[in-house]
């Protein structure tokens, strides 16, 4: 058998840096560590941080007798072996469920009674962290902030069934079998219910994303470099800034483009933030993922934004595919802090993702086809794929 040892886990600057020279498949990757497959039954999961596989192992430790733990079977200074799952989790298990069933909440209840007997600061499981195995039984997973974070009411939970319209329907179940949780719960949300404006958004520093407390109420829907957008009700969401500086610019080019199809309609702004249409739709890095080919029609979507960008006055011509969402009134495009600011007249993201999803060569052929102008301007010297620019794209490919 392998050495799972050798394999490395660091921190990396946007995300962690793995080196496996093993062939245990890579099966899991989050903030502390990644989760390596070793057997049918055993996983290990690899700490950046010794500290925080110190953190998971006392509640892994804490809670050996609980039912819905996974078993531990070694652990070392940066790794815990432990009891792998081959099924799906609640998030996945629930996906097409109109209603969330009793038999389920029964069992999420009984798992926040016992995590709050065994003194779990954090009464709180996410979605993803929980596996459906055999008869509906519930395995919890990830437990690294057990003892660390205070979730005296399942915040990760109810959002995430909020996000997938479950929320009412457990909470309506809570109420009838525990009205005494339910009426707990109420309450502290009462007492903790947060105006948008204040929720906290601190910058990240150079080259890493924004900092956002985890036991805010609101539904986190994504965050980035700049801010973090939380979903504020069935219509609109907010974007929060951890600087000013960025608030101000994106601010100047939404404001400015509100006539524009593909710009997200703003509703309010303040110092360091903007209320602004909630976008409900796949993005199209999302929806491309499941095409086999590139049908014209999105090309001609694409060309139409880029296209009205720069007769807008837009410095920053590019469109990356996450940051395009399908809507049921057309494409729109987010995240504009440097729209103004940066200068850039190729969608060089964009080229990149398309190379990605395998679609590039037939991008640019439909382009050469519906406008050769457009053509010609983006590939009379070769287009950079990589950040250093090592990497040349040969648009010569794409003449025949």
């Amino acid at each position: 058998m392998e050495n799972f040892k050798t394999i490395t886990v660091t921190k990396g600057e946007k995300s962690l840096e793995i080196h496996n020279p093993t062939t245990y498949s890579l099966i899991g990757m989050g903030a502390q560590g990644a989760v390596f497959k070793l057997s049918e039954d055993k996983c290990v999961k690899i700490y950046s941080d010794p500290v925080q596989a110190e953190m998971e192992d006392e509640a892994l430790n804490a809670g050996k007798n609980l039912p819905f733990m996974p078993l531990v079977y070694d652990t070392g200074p940066n790794y815990i072996v432990m009891e792998y799952f081959n099924a799906p989790t609640l998030k996945e298990y629930l996906r097409n469920c109109t209603y969330i069933p009793d038999s389920i909440v029964k069992k999420l209840l009984y798992i926040l009674r016992e995590l709050k007997q065994a003194k779990f600061t954090m009464i709180d499981a996410p979605l993803r962290h929980i596996f459906v195995v055999g008869n509906e039984e519930l395995k919890v997973i990830d437990h690294v902030n057990s003892f660390k974070r205070m979730h005296p009411v399942p915040l990760k939970l109810l959002r995430d069934l909020k996000i997938i319209l479950l929320k009412d329907s457990f909470l309506a179940q809570v109420k009838k079998l525990e009205p005494d949780t339910f009426n707990e719960w109420e309450d502290y949300f009462n007492q903790n219910s947060l105006d948008f404006r204040n929720i906290p958004v601190l910058s990240g520093g150079s080259g890493n994303g924004v900092k956002v407390d985890s036991a805010i109420t609101q539904t986190l829907i994504g965050k980035g470099h700049q801010g973090a957008v939380y979903r504020v009700s069935e219509d609109s969401c907010v974007k929060l800034y951890g600087k000013t500086e960025h608030a101000n610019q994106e601010k100047m080019v939404l404001l400015s483009s509100q006539d524009l199809p593909f710009i997200p309609k703003v509703f309010e702004t303040g110092p360091n933030y903007i209320l602004m249409e909630y976008l409900l739709g796949p993005d199209l890095n999302t929806f491309l993922k499941k095409q086999s080919v590139l049908s014209e029609d999105i090309t001609k979507r694409l060309l139409y934004i880029l296209k009205t960008m720069e007769k807008s006055g837009f410095k920053q011509i590019d469109a990356p595919l996450r940051h395009i969402i399908i809507t049921r009134n057309g494409f729109k495009l987010v995240d504009h802090v440097y729209s103004f600011s940066r200068e850039q007249n190729r969608p060089l993201e964009l080229f990149k993702d398309l190379r990605e999803r395998n679609f590039l060569d037939s991008f640019l052929k439909q382009v050469k086809a519906i406008d050769p102008g457009t053509y010609a301007e983006w590939t009379k010297t070769p287009i950079p794929l990589d950040e250093n620019e090592n990497t040349l794209y040969v648009t010569e490919s794409t003449e025949s």
